[in-house]
């Protein structure tokens, strides 16, 4: 992508009404002013919020908002260029149950008050194989995401890497975390439903290159402190 193509991406961004982009001293000093107020101030109903973590260009963000109107959903990336693909079409086709924020997933609660969000999906994100830290299933992340999400609330992670998979997976049997599915290729088990088969423009990518897709859904549990997983993680590559 060209400089010129990228800078005409963000003069557009500012004006899709349904994408903001606070600045970083705004989230730094204080709570971004729309935490707790999704429902009643952007949305204008009391339907469940959805978060689509590291959303990229906002595919699934924008796929599931068509499938499920009784939903509303937030996609959240720091990339303003890929953005604005999902942006744009949530303008130009008036969706209602859509909003994007461009923001770093680490000020997540400056965004969202307690209970505020029912479902959160990952979708594709890097494994961070020496960073666990930077980890999106990471017990930092994890710790960020039970301040925000409802009792019973849903984590969805579908990924390409065997390795945050699996790791995730082993996190959450060492946590008892309530486990919904896992499942390690969810194309050649049949399992892709007209949900899981949402293809984003990087599994598209993983697909050409032969990498099985999988899928995992848990709910987080009350325990105050979350333990790493004792797993073999060097096997991993990827």
């Amino acid at each position: 992508m060209s400089g010129k193509d990228k800078l005409r991406k963000f003069r557009e961004n500012t004006e899709f009404t349904s994408l903001y982009q606070p600045t970083l001293d705004t989230i730094l000093n204080s709570d971004y002013e729309l935490k707790g107020k999704w429902n009643t101030n952007v949305f204008k109903n009391d339907n469940p919020i959805v978060l689509e973590l590291g959303c990229g260009k906002g595919e699934y963000t924008v796929a599931l908002s068509q499938k499920f109107p009784d939903k509303n959903f937030i996609g959240i990336d720091i990339k303003g260029a890929r953005l604005w693909k999902g942006a744009k079409f949530a303008h130009e086709n008036k969706l209602k149950n859509v909003a994007f924020i461009r923001t770093r997933i680490d000020f997540i609660t400056s965004f969202f008050a307690e209970n505020e969000i029912s479902e959160i999906w990952i979708t594709f994100a890097d494994p961070q194989l020496k960073r666990s830290r930077k980890r999106l299933t990471g017990i930092m992340f994890l710790n960020k995401y039970k301040k925000i999400l409802k009792p019973n609330g849903i984590i969805h992670l579908k990924t390409d890497s065997r390795f945050l998979h699996e790791y995730t997976l082993a996190l959450a049997v060492q946590n008892n975390f309530k486990i919904i599915e896992s499942n390690s290729d969810i194309y050649g088990s049949n399992r892709a439903d007209d949900i899981l088969s949402i293809k984003t423009f990087y599994e598209l990518q993983f697909l050409e290159h032969g990498f099985a897709i999988t899928y995992l859904a848990f709910c987080l549990n009350n325990e105050t402190t979350f333990k790493e997983p004792v797993w073999e993680k060097d096997k991993y590559d990827r």
